[in-house]
C-alpha cells in the first residue's frame, strides 16, 4: 500500500466518539476493525460489481491507540483478485481533532468473496475500465 505521504482518498473518514471508547478514553479495537471491514467492503463491492462477504482477516496489527475526538481515516486497496475472491489491504490513520500530524494506528488484510442473491460464491466479472479497482487474475 502506498505511504501516507502519497495522495489517496480515504474510503471512510469518521470521528471517534465517547460511546466508542473504554473507561480510559481509548477506542475499542472492534470499533476500528468494523470500520476497516466497511472500507474493504466498499472496494470489494465496486470490484465485483455486487455483493461480497468478508471471509477472513489476516495480519491485524494495532500499532497505536485511537482516542476520543480523533479523526480516523481508513484506506483500502485491492491487492489481488482471484476467481471468486479479493484480497484488500487496509490501513487506519488517526489525526488529533485540532492537529495536523497523522499516524498509522492499524493495518490488516481482508479477504472477501463475491456472492450472489442466494449468498453463494460467484465468479468476479473481468475489469472494464481503468477507473475501477482491478488486479490481474
Amino acid at each position: 500500500m502506498a505511504t501516507q505521504s502519497t495522495f489517496r482518498e480515504p474510503a471512510i473518514r469518521i470521528t471517534a466518539m465517547p460511546a466508542d471508547a473504554n473507561p480510559a478514553g481509548d477506542i475499542f479495537g472492534g470499533w476500528l476493525m468494523a470500520h476497516m471491514d466497511m472500507a474493504a467492503g466498499i472496494v470489494a463491492a465496486r470490484r465485483c460489481k455486487g455483493r461480497a462477504a468478508t471471509v477472513a482477516v489476516e495480519a491485524m496489527k494495532f500499532l497505536q491507540p485511537v482516542r476520543v475526538g480523533d479523526e480516523v481515516s481508513v484506506y483500502a486497496e485491492l491487492v489481488e483478485t482471484g476467481r471468486t475472491s479479493m484480497t484488500i489491504d487496509v490501513e487506519a490513520w488517526r489525526r488529533d481533532r485540532a492537529g495536523s500530524e497523522r499516524s498509522k494506528v492499524t493495518q490488516a488484510r481482508f479477504i472477501f468473496v463475491a456472492i450472489d442473491a442466494e449468498r453463494r460464491s460467484r465468479v468476479i466479472p473481468p475489469c472494464e475500465g481503468e477507473n475501477e479497482p482491478c488486479q490481474s487474475q
